[in-house]
């Protein structure tokens, strides 16, 4: 289902550009079409729980957003050590702290800031909401990682031959690689915070934080030395299913935990 929005949508633009930039408007990161994409995973994870479960169990589904515990080494993971990454990065290839404010100045920074808050987050319904916890069913919980990661780089293959995105100047091989590297590294954190999914959202939103400078190609290298550590230290919970979260819709004496 999360393949068939995102792809139906952007393929409209790769295969019939000049129609549909007539029919819709030119596609953009702020275009309707473009968030419906994004929010495909989040739109197909509401339907099946609901389709499930009912609007009752969504309620319950809904209610991991409010599991707040984490261990404060992860939390200050996500606060600082993110940044650090994409601002060592883009030292690296002698480019700025930060990245320089738009010309709507620092209120153009904050809606920017505010409209990413709305789309990649948001996928995190679908990734850590129902594919995370069904897949470490079955398997530890650094190849869910690893399933995920694949299968969300997959995801945004279009999006490289779609002209007016970010994507299309973009090499695909290294982002796919970043991909997994992060779905990796935000597994902990998922099962560490015993299934939230505003956690894992906040890492999402940190990953796409406007101000943080671009850093391609050393962020995905430096997150890639950051996962290998993080799985090494983390080793004996990453390679084994014992622990890990495997519910879509938490129980009551899970939420009470």
């Amino acid at each position: 289902m999360t393949f068939a929005i995102t792809w139906g949508v952007v393929s409209i633009y790769i295969f019939a550009p000049d129609w549909a930039s007539t029919q819709f408007g030119e596609i953009s990161g702020s275009h309707p079409f473009f968030f419906l994409a994004t929010w495909a995973p989040a739109i197909s994870a509401i339907f099946v729980v609901l389709y499930y479960a009912g609007v009752r169990g969504l309620g319950s589904f809904l209610s991991r957003l409010f599991l707040v515990r984490l261990p404060m080494p992860w939390a200050l993971f996500i606060l600082i050590a993110i940044p650090l990454v994409y601002i060592l990065g883009s030292l690296l290839k002698s480019g700025p702290f930060l990245s320089p404010l738009p010309p709507e100045g620092i209120g153009g920074m904050v809606s920017l800031t505010l409209m990413m808050l709305c789309l990649g987050p948001i996928e995190e319904f679908g990734w850590r909401g129902v594919a995370q916890p069904i897949l470490q069913r079955h398997v530890a919980p650094l190849w869910a990682g690893i399933i995920i990661g694949t299968v969300w780089g997959i995801w945004h293959l279009p999006a490289f031959f779609l002209s007016g995105t970010v994507f299309a100047a973009w090499n695909f091989f290294p982002f796919l690689v970043g991909n997994i590297t992060l779905a990796v590294l935000v597994t902990p954190i998922f099962n560490s915070s015993r299934g939230s999914l505003v956690w894992p959202m906040l890492f999402h939103w940190q990953l796409i934080f406007p101000i943080w400078p671009d850093a391609q190609p050393y962020d995905t290298w430096l997150f890639l030395l950051v996962a290998a550590a993080v799985v090494w230290w983390n080793r004996k919970s990453m390679l084994r299913r014992g622990g890990s979260i495997s519910e879509v819709i938490p129980s009551a004496e899970g939420a009470a935990r």
